[in-house]
């Protein structure tokens, strides 16, 4: 009997975090949205079939008539061939097989249809992860699966190429938030359903005493002169299109007309 594999998440604990949401604290997926409707307005093409995979409908509503809103899933309620763009918002990161998921995305775009896909990178909030990786060390004497693991860009622009998407794009947006105190910055990642849902996380209650040290280890390394204590967000924004023969592509090495020194009016020499 084949045994399932591990998931590195625990979907069941997310969707219970993301149905407490707070409409004040989706700032982060309403500015991916605000990302990606500039990103479609540069690009030459007007889009009448797109679809939108993402955790909270309503940040959405209004912003691409027309949309397919899919709900983030395992699998996906996309119909094969069906659009000819797919926007991936703020989920990619909390999905037990990214792959898949950019694969699933791909097969419902029509040829040469493109793919927007805005998740969260390897330095979010790389500060509270280093207040609490202290923190636990003092008080716990160890370190437990407490931060979500997040891509750096140039992995995550390889999974484009591995879910078979031509042209693939990586690039960040960096993002400070400001915030009181550590407290502060939990209530905002509880209210956006950030929060912890691992599925080899500890599930007793931490020590009190935790957070207090935290908090303090957070300020002494990390707070502006106005004591307040920044938490990084990084978006990544990636970009791919579904294969076509009317694509550009890469000429085959070799076959260059002119060597390069002659391009640029220079004198070659030999290294």
């Amino acid at each position: 009997m084949t045994q399932a594999p591990m998931q590195l998440f625990d979907r069941r604990a997310l969707e219970a975090r993301r149905s407490r949401r707070q409409p004040d604290a989706l700032f982060l997926h309403q500015m991916a949205r605000d990302e990606a409707e500039d990103r479609l307005s540069l690009v030459n093409r007007t889009f009448t079939a797109p679809a939108v995979v993402c955790p909270f409908p309503e940040v959405w509503e209004g912003s691409l008539p027309g949309a397919k809103i899919v709900e983030d899933q395992d699998v996906l309620a996309l119909e094969e061939g069906a659009h000819d763009v797919v926007i991936h918002a703020m989920c990619l990161h909390w999905a037990n097989d990214p792959v898949g998921q950019l694969i699933q995305c791909r097969r419902a775009l029509k040829e040469d249809g493109l793919l927007l896909v805005i998740t969260l990178g390897g330095q979010t909030l790389h500060e509270l992860r280093a207040a609490m990786a202290e923190a636990e060390t003092v008080v716990l004497g160890g370190l437990s699966p407490r931060v979500a693991p997040m891509g750096e860009i140039r992995d995550l622009g390889g999974l484009l190429q591995r879910a078979g998407f031509a042209l693939p794009v990586a690039d960040l947006v960096p993002l400070t938030a400001e915030y009181r105190d550590l407290t502060h910055l939990i209530h905002d990642l509880r209210g956006m359903g950030e929060t912890n849902v691992l599925a080899q996380r500890l599930k007793r209650p931490a020590p009190r005493g935790l957070f207090q040290l935290a908090d303090h280890i957070y300020r002494e390394h990390f707070a502006n002169t106005e004591g307040r204590l920044p938490a990084t967000f990084e978006l990544v924004c990636l970009t791919g299109w579904s294969p076509s023969d009317s694509q550009q592509k890469p000429l085959r090495p070799g076959s260059a007309q002119m060597r390069l020194a002659d391009a640029l009016k220079v004198p070659e020499t030999k290294l």
